[in-house]
């Protein structure tokens, strides 16, 4: 199918989508000093407002050739100095981790017309704090996280049941271990962006950013 054969079957006008940001404002006046304050509240605001999957946060990486790559994972702990999520060390975005510990994190909240960026250095956390959200999770993830090899080539569908169904009958006993190779990263805060839709594309947006473990702020044109 060429481009214009593309076009002809649409049948939404992509150019044409556009929304009138209409729910809210990001004043100097009553931001805190610290972002992680208004974050938290943000991040209250979102549960509230009955948003699918608030803490889900679309994480950027690059690899060893600066070529960029981006997907979802899950927020899974926020404390004053970082946020941190749990995956395979072995999957893409462990390996280009470890050789870039630098990212990229964003949170899209399009119910409430907002979005947080937030950047920083990425470490590994303990394994007993790994062990102990591992022996949190349901036992299928548990399974889960034994029977992928997160990011390597399988076969076909087919390969990845086979391995889950296996995994399931060595742990009948439903003693599973955390896998070795699979565990939680901090995220140490550098930056913080806050956005809010306004009317007319003139959103509000204002970045704070550590230096010297002291915060500063300023605002950015939208």
């Amino acid at each position: 199918m060429n481009r214009s054969t593309l076009a002809d079957s649409m049948t939404t006008d992509i150019s044409s989508l556009r929304e009138r940001y209409t729910k809210g404002t990001l004043d100097e006046c009553n931001l805190p000093v610290n972002p992680v304050h208004l974050f938290r509240n943000w991040f209250d605001d979102a549960i509230q407002a009955g948003i699918h999957e608030p803490n889900a946060m679309a994480l950027a990486t690059v690899d060893a050739g600066c070529n960029p790559n981006v997907r979802y994972v899950l927020m899974k702990g926020l404390s004053e100095a970082s946020i941190r999520f749990f995956t395979n060390y072995e999957s893409r975005k462990a390996t280009e981790i470890e050789a870039n510990p630098t990212v990229s994190v964003l949170f899209w909240w399009g119910e409430l017309e907002r979005q947080v960026r937030i950047r920083g250095s990425v470490k590994r956390i303990s394994e007993a704090e790994s062990e102990t959200y591992f022996n949190s999770r349901p036992a299928e993830s548990q399974i889960g996280a034994w029977a992928s090899p997160q990011s390597s080539e399988v076969k076909n569908r087919e390969e990845l049941e086979s391995r889950f169904q296996e995994t399931k009958e060595k742990f009948a006993d439903g003693n599973i271990p955390k896998p070795p190779f699979w565990g939680g990263y901090e995220i140490l805060f550098s930056s913080m962006e806050f956005w809010q839709g306004r009317p007319g594309r003139m959103h509000d947006r204002v970045e704070f950013i550590l230096q010297n473990g002291e915060w500063t702020r300023r605002r950015l044109a939208p």
